[in-house]
């Protein structure tokens, strides 16, 4: 299989942003978007699409990118995703991570087959992760942000397993849901976590 390279990315004026999101189908958690500005000519080998890696590749890039990239992450909180639904969060943690860069980038690449509505040049890529070095990146460092994120909320609410299922709807998770019930950092616009708030506001008072 083919890794992302720069192919699609040289018709674009740079400095150029790869922009990835990472969990938008957790039940808990913000959800969490990269921007990264490569130095196509000093980048980390083996950048791909974060879901190809393992946990050891992803973090050892992570680590690369930081020392040879720009980078700008930018979060949606869970209170966001409930009032404005993840689409738009999706689209905000976006914009918050090209302004956490510091600096307009010439254009920017986005993940996905839509834009923020925000009038710097953008384009949108479908499955752009697999196929712009840039955007790959982004994938791999938005991936390791947020699943940092949950290893560290998983202290505060143990018996979820975000530790390791990183709040996607899991058995374990679901099962935890069932028997620990909702945490803040649960999503109420979610219909399985929606259904259980529904389930203890229907409980009769003791």
């Amino acid at each position: 299989m083919k890794r992302p390279c720069f192919k699609l990315e040289l018709e674009f004026p740079m400095p150029l942003a790869g922009v990835d999101e990472a969990g938008c189908a957790p039940l808990a958690g913000p959800v969490v978007a990269a921007a990264v500005v490569l130095d196509r000519e000093r980048f980390p080998r083996g950048i791909d699409d974060s879901k190809k890696l393992d946990l050891d590749a992803r973090e050892a890039i992570y680590g690369r990118l930081q020392k040879v990239a720009r980078i700008g992450v930018g979060m949606a909180s869970v209170e966001e995703i409930d009032q404005i639904n993840i689409y738009w969060a999706r689209m905000l943690a976006m914009t918050r991570a090209v302004e956490a860069l510091g600096f307009e980038p010439a254009w920017v690449l986005v993940d996905g087959n839509a834009t923020p509505r925000w009038q710097r040049p953008s384009k949108a890529i479908v499955a752009g992760d697999a196929k712009c070095r840039s955007i790959a990146a982004a994938s791999i460092v938005a991936k390791v942000t947020r699943d940092r994120i949950m290893s560290d909320y998983a202290r505060d609410y143990p018996g979820y397993g975000w530790e390791h299922n990183r709040g996607y709807p899991t058995p374990e998770h679901i099962r935890a849901l069932d028997t620990l019930g909702l945490t803040p950092l649960h999503r109420r616009s979610f219909g399985r976590v929606r259904e259980r708030a529904e389930q203890i506001m229907a409980l009769p008072l003791e």
